[in-house]
């Protein structure tokens, strides 16, 4: 019992550890860029010596490509459960999308500096971690596929939707709009923002006017 509870503190001790390295990270590599970002300054702002960053990760490149994961793996959960709680809830699938709209941009309002970061990347052709980027994008991409084909099965949506593309299309916009908010247009709250983007979706995807 004494050894299990020793494991379970450590591996708490340890992810604390690299939730400060990823934040470090994100924070310093929006900021001035991933060539130009060091380890010495990522274990600097996070508060740790320079050889605890190579524990828990052999290199910067593979701290990036694990914080890609962990930031998309945050986002991905919190739009699948924003779909299952209003399915609990009796919801339906355009109720669906908009909670998952408004989960989107809780998480970008929350973690400012990565979504910054995971769209400047999106662009990049060049970076050892595109294939591993596209795989967590294509992640949170099929939570929102999954809604739509639902919808269409369920005659909510028409069967003349391109689910890949709509879906992919649905989150660039949440992720575009809320850049956008947060860089020139600070001032409005995240409810304006929601309102304006549950607007779109029920005139666009849902078919009906607002």
């Amino acid at each position: 019992m004494e050894s299990s509870s020793a494991t379970s503190h450590g591996s708490s001790r340890r992810e604390a550890t690299r939730q400060k390295l990823y934040e470090a990270a994100v924070t310093l590599i929006a900021e001035q860029g991933f060539s130009a970002t060091t380890v010495d300054e990522i274990a600097e702002r996070a508060g740790v010596a320079k050889g605890t960053v190579y524990y828990n990760f052999a290199s910067k490149s593979v701290l990036f490509e694990e914080l890609l994961r962990h930031g998309v793996g945050l986002l991905t959960a919190s739009l699948r459960e924003a779909a299952e709680e209003t399915a609990r809830g009796g919801g339906g699938k355009v109720d669906a999308l908009d909670a998952m709209i408004r989960a989107g941009l809780e998480f970008i309002d929350r973690y400012p500096a990565f979504t910054q970061l995971y769209v400047a990347e999106l662009w990049r052709t060049n970076r050892a971690w595109q294939s591993t980027l596209m795989v967590v994008r294509q992640e949170a991409v099929a939570v929102v596929e999954d809604v739509l084909r639902e919808g269409v099965r369920g005659g909510e949506f028409s069967e003349e939707i391109d689910v890949p593309l709509t879906a992919a299309a649905l989150v660039g916009m949440v992720l575009v709009a809320a850049l956008d908010w947060k860089s020139f247009q600070p001032e409005r709250s995240l409810d304006d923002v929601h309102a304006a983007l549950s607007r779109l979706l029920q005139g666009r995807v849902s078919g009906h006017r607002p």
